[in-house]
């Protein structure tokens, strides 16, 4: 699924958070409600005008943001303080 039909980033639409298309549902939200333990047909309880791919798209959209971070461990970070400083 292309996640980026379906998640827009808008200054005019709740600032500038992205949402899911058509809609004011922010992508945050239904990743708290995923964190919180609830399944997706709670969460289309909750939205009723979302479909399982608007929810499947916020979590796609999360992952890809993720996936182009890059990731030191602490212990690296403490190495490198610990050579810079001495």
């Amino acid at each position: 699924m292309d996640f980026m039909k379906r998640i827009i980033v808008d200054p005019k639409i709740m600032v500038g958070k992205p949402v899911i298309k058509g809609t004011r549902v922010p992508v945050d939200a239904i990743l708290q409600r995923i964190a919180d333990g609830m399944t997706t047909e709670g969460i289309l309880k909750d939205y009723p005008n979302l479909t399982k791919d608007d929810v499947r798209a916020a979590v796609e959209y999360s992952a890809s943001l993720v996936r182009g971070e890059d990731i030191i461990p602490e212990i690296e970070e403490k190495k490198a303080a610990y050579a810079a400083s001495g």
